[in-house]
């Protein structure tokens, strides 16, 4: 297995950010893993954004936790929920999950519920997020699931959380991030990508020493021929 290709908030460099447009062309470029950020609306809707606050084209923001699905989506046309993201793709897609700290992990769940297990085979589902608390409740729901510790810069942090979280996934900010370094944890067994990476040389380069994978918004610069 070559180094991991992860479309970052599905392909952002390539189409509107965490939306369905983004994650299709994300299938389109055959990347190896989809991530996208899942946030919470004042009435409980699971979605798709980075960010506490929608813009809408004139630059309102309107802050999520305290507004309606409808009332968002009126603002931003392509919001999409975390159900249409298992109603629009096919179950054989590879997702990772990333749940923004803080957000209320219940409604989450409620949906995953509705579609791991069952009609989405739960090996296909990975769950990421910068909150080890919010890894723990995943887990409590999910014992079987893969999870991924995401870190900015302290790898003995990280390290300590996949130990506990008994994964050995870890993604880290690529600013911190150095060869030694990479081959340090590669040695340790742990699979460690890098956020945000598009330049594929870097890639390569640290592949030799042992990168897991690369997070990266434009998945099309390391398509596979």
């Amino acid at each position: 297995m070559g180094m991991q290709i992860i479309g970052h908030r599905g392909a952002r460099g390539l189409a509107p950010e965490n939306t369905i447009a983004s994650l299709e062309k994300a299938i389109e470029h055959h990347v190896d893993e989809i991530e996208f950020d899942v946030r919470v609306t004042k009435d409980h809707v699971p979605i798709l954004h980075h960010d506490e606050d929608v813009s809408d084209p004139t630059g309102r923001k309107l802050r999520i936790s305290t507004h309606s699905f409808e009332e968002l989506r009126d603002h931003k046309t392509n919001l999409a929920t975390l159900e249409e993201v298992f109603e629009s793709l096919k179950p054989s897609t590879p997702l990772l999950i990333e749940v923004k700290p803080d957000e209320p992990l219940e409604p989450i769940i409620n949906v995953l519920k509705r579609y791991l297990g069952k009609n989405w085979p739960l090996g296909k589902a990975s769950f990421c997020s910068f909150s080890f608390s919010a890894l723990q409740e995943i887990k409590r729901a999910f014992p079987e699931a893969s999870l991924v510790v995401n870190e900015r810069w302290s790898g003995v942090r990280a390290s300590t959380r996949a130990r506990k979280l008994g994964t050995k996934r870890i993604t880290m900010r690529a600013e911190w991030l150095w060869s030694g370094f990479i081959r340090q944890v590669a040695k340790s067994g742990y699979q460690l990508s890098a956020y945000t990476v598009n330049d594929p040389a870097k890639a390569k380069k640290w592949e030799r020493y042992g990168l897991y994978g690369v997070v990266t918004d434009f998945p099309d610069r390391f398509e596979r021929t």
